[in-house]
C-alpha cells in the first residue's frame, strides 16, 4: 500500500463516483418506480429524493471509515475490522455468492432487453442475456487490462443519454404544460394500489448503488481525509441531481399512464418523439454501452469474490481460488466460480418471467436490502468506536443513515417473496459459515 501514489486530486475521485453509479438502474427502473408510487409522479420523485439522500449521507459514514482503513477490500475489511476474522469472511461469501452475481444477471438481461429492443429479435432476449454475461466474464479472465479500459470509455458514454432525456424533455415539458399535467394526474391503470413510497424508494436504491466502491481508491488520493468525504458528498449529490433531472425530462413529454405502458423503452421514446427514430436508436446504443459498462464492472468485482475470501486463507479450496493467473494477471478459478454463480442467477431471474415461482422474487432490490443490513452495524461499530470525531460525524450521521437504511430493509420486506430470498440466504450463509474453516482442516 506504501508504493501507491497519491496521484489523485479531487475532482478525479468525484467522477469516479459518478462514473460508478450511473449505469443501467437509472434506466430502467423509471416505471417500476412510478408503478411502485401509485402512478403518482410527486411520490415518485419524492421516493427519488429520499434514495439519494440515504445514498449522500452514508456515502459521508463510510468516507470516515475509509479515510482511516486504508486497505482495498472495501465493506469486507471494514466488517472485518469492527466485528472480527468471521463477521468479515460472512460478508465475503455474501458478497461473492448473493450480491455480485444477482446483480450481474440483472445486468446481463437488461443490456439483452435494450439490445432485442434496438434489432427486433425478442426470442433472442435469453439468449443474448446468456451471451454477454459469458463474454464479459471471459473478458475479464482473459484480458483484465482491457476490461478496465472498457469501464471507463463507457463511463463517459453513460451520461448521453441521460443529459439528452434530462434538457430536452424538461424543455418540452415546460413548454408544452405536460410536466404540471403529470403532477395534478396520477396513472389511470394503477391508481393507489403501488406498494407505497418505501417500495419505491427501494427500488431507486438499485439506481443508487456503486457508490461504495469509490473508496477503494483512498490511498491514491492527495490529502485523503478532506478529498475522500467531499468527493463523495459532492458526487453522490450531483448523481442525485443528474437522476430527477432526468426523470423530470421523461415526465416532460410522455404522461404517467404512457411511461408505464413503455417500461424500459420510456427514454428511448421521449427522444423517438421529439428527434425521430434516429435519435431513438442513437439513444439506445448508448443506453446499450451504459449497461454493459455496468455489467462489466460488476463482474469485475464478481470474479474476485472467492480470491478476497481465499486471499485470508478461509473457505474451501482457498489455495485454489487465491491463484492468480501469470500470464493474464487474472483471478482465474475466482472468476470461474464467479461465472458459474451468474448463471444460477441468472435461471432464478428467468424463472420470475416463466412463472416458475409463482410470485416474482426480485433479485434486482432484496440484496441490495440485505446489504444496507450489514451497513447498520457499521454504523453501530462508528457510533461506539470513533471517538475522535465531532457529534455530528460520530453520531447524528449514522443515526440518520441508519433511519435511511431501516426505510429501504422496510421496503424490501413489503416485496413479494421476501421470506423465500431471506430462507436462501439463510440457506447460502449457513453453508458458507460451515465451510469457513475448510481449508484450514
Amino acid at each position: 500500500m506504501d508504493n501507491l501514489q497519491k496521484k489523485y486530486g479531487f475532482w478525479t475521485a468525484t467522477a469516479m463516483v459518478v462514473g460508478i453509479v450511473i449505469g443501467s438502474g437509472v434506466f430502467f427502473k423509471a416505471d417500476d418506480v412510478l408503478k411502485a408510487a401509485g402512478g403518482d409522479l410527486p411520490t415518485a420523485l419524492l421516493a427519488w429524493l429520499i434514495g439519494g439522500a440515504i445514498m449522500v449521507v452514508t456515502a459521508y459514514v463510510f468516507s470516515k471509515i475509509a479515510t482511516r482503513i486504508e486497505k482495498v477490500n472495501g465493506l469486507v475489511d471494514y466488517f472485518e475490522e469492527a466485528y472480527g476474522e468471521k463477521a468479515g469472511y460472512m460478508v465475503g461469501w455474501f458478497m461473492t455468492f448473493i450480491y455480485y452475481p444477482t446483480l450481474v444477471a440483472v445486468l446481463a438481461w437488461v443490456s439483452a432487453n435494450y439490445t432485442v429492443g434496438l434489432v427486433g429479435m425478442k426470442d433472442m432476449l435469453w439468449p443474448l442475456s446468456f451471451v454477454y454475461l459469458t463474454v464479459f466474464f471471459l473478458l475479464n479472465y482473459y484480458s483484465p487490462v482491457l476490461a478496465g479500459k472498457w469501464q471507463v470509455s463507457s463511463t463517459i458514454i453513460k451520461l448521453i443519454p441521460l443529459g439528452l432525456v434530462a434538457v430536452v424533455g424538461g424543455l418540452a415539458g415546460l413548454s408544452s404544460g405536460q410536466t404540471m399535467q403529470n403532477f395534478m394526474q396520477t396513472a389511470s391503470e394503477i391508481s393507489g394500489s403501488g406498494g407505497g413510497l418505501a417500495v419505491a424508494t427501494l427500488s431507486t436504491a438499485f439506481a443508487y448503488e456503486g457508490w461504495i466502491i469509490a473508496t477503494v481508491i483512498n490511498a491514491e488520493l492527495k490529502d485523503a481525509k478532506k478529498t475522500l468525504p467531499r468527493a463523495l458528498v459532492v458526487g453522490t449529490i450531483a448523481v442525485m441531481t443528474i437522476y430527477m433531472l432526468y426523470y423530470l425530462g421523461i415526465s416532460g413529454v410522455l404522461t404517467n399512464d404512457q411511461v408505464l405502458a413503455e417500461g424500459d423503452a420510456a427514454p428511448v421514446r421521449v427522444i423517438e418523439m421529439i428527434f425521430g427514430n434516429v435519435g431513438g436508436t442513437l439513444l439506445t446504443v448508448f443506453v446499450i454501452i451504459s449497461c454493459l459498462g455496468t455489467l462489466n464492472g460488476l463482474i469485475m468485482g464478481s470474479a474476485r469474490g472467492m480470491f478476497s475470501i481465499a486471499s485470508r486463507d478461509l473457505g474451501p479450496k482457498a489455495s485454489l481460488f487465491k491463484q492468480v493467473n501469470p500470464v493474464t494477471n487474472s483471478t482465474s478459478w475466482s472468476a470461474i466460480i464467479g461465472y458459474f454463480l451468474s448463471c444460477f442467477w441468472l435461471v432464478v431471474w428467468y424463472g420470475n418471467f416463466h412463472g416458475w415461482w409463482g410470485q416474482f422474487m426480485d433479485v434486482s432490490e432484496l440484496p441490495i436490502a440485505f446489504l444496507y443490513v450489514i451497513y447498520i452495524s457499521i454504523y453501530i461499530w462508528v457510533m461506539k468506536t470513533f471517538t475522535d470525531l465531532g457529534p455530528i460525524s460520530r453520531y447524528l450521521c449514522p443515526l440518520l443513515a441508519g433511519c435511511g437504511s431501516v426505510y429501504i430493509i422496510w421496503g424490501a420486506i413489503q416485496k413479494d417473496m421476501f421470506i423465500h430470498f431471506l430462507i436462501l440466504f439463510l440457506l447460502i450463509q449457513g453453508a458458507g459459515a460451515m465451510l469457513m474453516n475448510s481449508s484450514k482442516k
